[in-house]
């Protein structure tokens, strides 16, 4: 969902009106004398003054300013209405390129050596060919980690996404104890962050920025979600590998390719990480058939490199 440009413009000069008022400035603060260099648009917006009356004012007097912050953690904790949200991951797909492991990382500023998306080379049996498999949080709809956090630091969302508040984390780390999925990740030290990111107010859809002494996990990058764009891992990701959607719209997408998400966890054999715990998750996989690439182990990837 986007903001409103006008909203946004409304907002700041409001702003400005009710400075400069508390100021005794009795004249027009938008007239040509502002700026002598700036020249009318002719295009009017129509704004609240502090005095309660409709003014008209030309929009190239209107200073630009960028996005308003986000959302605050109250409204972040209650999700989005109406959509419940849900991961398919094609495991045919993966060729362990991790370029969803970088965005992650570089989005959220994750501190170096943790990841929130980790993967994992598996083989289901001796006489079965190896996979790669991506592995986030899983988002469940009954997420043992949010039972037992003492804080509520953890919570589930009205839409499914399963979040925490590093402002209530008390590094208790329950909730990695409870987490079937190993997902989650400790700051043990200072992540390191610049200036102005550290200095950011913390965002329970950003996850950012990440404290010393909490717990953080993939989050399904909801401030993204709420603007309607993907997921960091699902945009960047080369091969198509991650499908992101809404589960009553019946739709997932990877940004090139859209299916009904029913269809395609039916038609392709979809299947969740160790259902019979019960904990429901939202992330899907299909099965690592009809492989788009060979399965490459790291090392075999080098010698590949070394003699090309």
């Amino acid at each position: 969902m986007k903001t409103n440009d006008n909203s946004r413009r409304a907002f700041l000069a409001a702003g400005v009106l009710g400075g400069l008022a508390v100021a005794g400035c009795k004249s027009n603060p938008f007239t040509q004398d502002v700026s002598q260099d700036v020249k009318p648009s002719g295009k009017l917006v129509k704004l609240l003054s502090v005095d309660g009356e409709i003014i008209e004012v030309d929009e190239a007097f209107l200073k630009p300013v960028p996005d308003l912050p986000p959302v605050s953690n109250d409204i972040a904790r209650v999700g989005i209405d109406g959509k419940k949200f849900v991961m398919v991951i094609d495991l045919s797909r993966c060729k362990s390129v991790k370029k969803c492991q970088s965005a992650c990382d570089h989005m959220h500023h994750i501190h170096p050596g943790q990841n929130w998306i980790k993967v994992y080379p598996m083989q289901d049996a001796e006489h079965t060919a190896p996979y790669w498999q991506p592995t986030t949080c899983m988002h469940c709809d009954e997420p043992p980690c949010v039972k037992v956090c003492p804080v509520d630091a953890t919570f589930k969302r009205k839409d499914g996404i399963v979040l925490i508040d590093s402002d209530r984390c008390v590094g208790c780390r329950f909730c990695m104890a409870a987490c079937p999925y190993s997902t989650r990740v400790f700051n043990w030290e200072d992540p390191g962050l610049d200036k102005t990111i550290a200095d950011q107010p913390y965002s329970c859809e950003s996850s950012v920025p990440q404290k010393k002494g909490t717990v953080g996990k993939c989050d399904f990058c909801p401030d993204m979600v709420r603007q309607g764009e993907l997921p960091h891992c699902v945009s960047a990701c080369p091969n198509g590998v991650f499908f992101f959607g809404d589960m009553l719209e019946d739709a997932v997408t990877n940004g090139a390719e859209t299916f009904r998400f029913s269809e395609l966890i039916r038609d392709k054999a979809g299947y969740r990480l160790m259902e019979d715990l019960g904990t429901k998750p939202s992330v899907y996989y299909l099965p690592p058939v009809n492989r788009n690439f060979p399965y490459e182990s790291i090392e075999q990837e080098g010698e590949d490199k070394s003699h090309h």
